[in-house]
């Protein structure tokens, strides 16, 4: 069994990299280039309401889109309205799912299954990885007895959780893994869902679009609130 990352989460060393202000930015989506992959750059980063969406190891682009993708949390609300199929699937899956038991293979795994290349490279996935040891990135798996099937990763930072992406090999791995972690940010106290870009996978699960400036003001308020996610 791995060590479980630490709980309140270890404040890195702080960066020296230095970003911009998202509500300066504007209609542009790349704020900066360059910097690194460090745990101090990245808390920096997201903390800001911006995140990297690397071409490579050499160019990096640091974004903030506007607008932005967000899942509704509704803390002490009614629960998600999942469709039909997936309630159905939720119910009679036969999947073991688990919190942070392979981080790292989650995260590869999301940049291995990605047609057309990916942004996930080598060097990110080790700052992410120092960053789930030192609590701060947490990723949700799907197996199928000693297979990894699915899961979904990203960063859980104050009431504030990142989702950076998700896989599946297996049908409706990644939206069991979805719907597990929405469940589990709802009982750990979140309040606020970040899946960063609108896509047609997103959209059907529920995700909506709010204007850059609304997310700030929502992240804003997400970092000052303690929350956790029950492993």
């Amino acid at each position: 069994m791995r060590p479980k990352p630490p709980s309140p989460p270890i404040e890195p060393p702080p960066t020296r990299a230095s970003f911009p202000e998202a509500r300066r930015a504007g209609r542009r989506k790349i704020l900066a280039l360059g910097g690194d992959f460090s745990p101090g750059t990245l808390l920096s980063a997201y903390r800001r309401g911006i995140f990297p969406w690397p071409q490579s190891a050499a160019l990096v682009p640091w974004c903030s889109p506007d607008p932005r993708a967000i899942f509704p949390l509704a803390p002490g609300g009614p629960p998600p309205h999942w469709s039909r199929s997936l309630r159905r699937t939720l119910r009679k899956h036969p999947f073991r799912v688990s919190v942070d038991e392979a981080f790292r293979e989650v995260m590869q795994s999301c940049g291995d299954t990605r047609e057309g290349g990916t942004w996930i490279v080598p060097e990110m996935v080790d700052g992410y990885e120092r960053l789930h040891e030192l609590g701060w990135a947490h990723s949700v798996e799907v197996w199928e007895g000693e297979a990894l099937v699915g899961g979904i990763y990203g960063l859980a930072i104050g009431g504030l959780f990142a989702g950076e992406s998700m896989f599946h090999r297996k049908t409706d791995a990644s939206k069991i893994a979805f719907a597990e972690l929405v469940g589990r940010l709802l009982a750990g106290g979140f309040v606020l869902f970040d899946v960063q870009v609108m896509n047609e996978h997103l959209e059907s699960l529920g995700c909506v679009e709010i204007r850059r400036d609304r997310y700030l003001d929502r992240l804003a308020q997400a970092l000052t609130i303690t929350a956790a996610i029950p492993q």
